[in-house]
């Protein structure tokens, strides 16, 4: 007979934050829930976790499930139980974070997902007219990711999560465009970028040509401060 203690178990589901640029704004991909509880509300995409299935499995499949969504990059980004966050009983939730192209990776909602759409990070918590609330306590849960990519992308070469917001090669332009997204501002944009030059953690890529007056901007890639140490 297998061991077991004898005291009560909380369910654990999984959930994940996906972010993404969209017409300039930062944006989350959320699900409208189809069933109870907070049939009709928004919510990240997520849930139970099957019986002996790794978290981070768990995460991506019912990232698929419910949107469609498949091929990306998450970090795991911490445990939420606080008692009474879901109606149904004691659950805690393992979320997830992840950083993609909006247009690489289309949307279809499924399972028990009414619908699967991008919305932007401003609405959620907003009150009033545009404002978003979302079910259990996922709006805290989207707050916690953000801070996290935002610190992650001091150390990219730490949080591959952060890496995913440009492609493999990229201007500088397309950098900041992203990084103002994501920070709210040119000022922390410009800081950043410089922290990230300063570290060698960017470096224009293998063949690109120099920036000039009528060519094409240079591309530049991630490196890592141990290839850069060697040099």
């Amino acid at each position: 007979m297998p061991f077991t203690y004898p005291f009560p178990r909380p369910s654990v589901t999984v959930d994940v934050v996906l972010f993404a640029i969209v017409g300039g704004e930062l944006c989350v991909l959320l699900v409208q829930r189809a069933h109870e509880p907070f049939e009709g509300g928004w919510a990240l995409p997520g849930g139970f976790v099957d019986e002996h299935e790794p978290l981070a499995a768990a995460a991506l499949r019912e990232l698929e499930e419910e949107t469609g969504v498949t091929g990306v990059t998450i970090e795991q980004l911490g445990a939420f139980g606080d008692p009474g966050r879901d109606p149904r009983g004691h659950t805690v939730s393992v979320a997830h974070v992840g950083f993609v192209s909006a247009e690489a990776h289309p949307v279809t909602a499924g399972d028990d997902a009414a619908s699967a759409r991008w919305q932007p990070v401003t609405r959620i918590g907003r009150r009033g007219r545009g404002g978003l609330s979302l079910a259990f306590d996922h709006g805290s849960i989207v707050l916690v990711a953000l801070d996290r990519l935002r610190q992650a992308l001091r150390d990219p070469e730490r949080h591959p999560v952060a890496r995913g917001i440009v492609p493999e090669h990229f201007t500088l332009k397309e950098l900041g465009r992203v990084l103002d997204a994501l920070l709210g501002g040119k000022e922390a944009t410009r800081e950043l970028v410089s922290h990230l030059r300063r570290e060698g953690l960017i470096e224009p890529a293998v063949g690109a040509r120099a920036a000039k007056r009528g060519a094409r901007p240079a591309l530049h890639r991630w490196r890592s401060r141990r290839s850069a140490a060697r040099r």
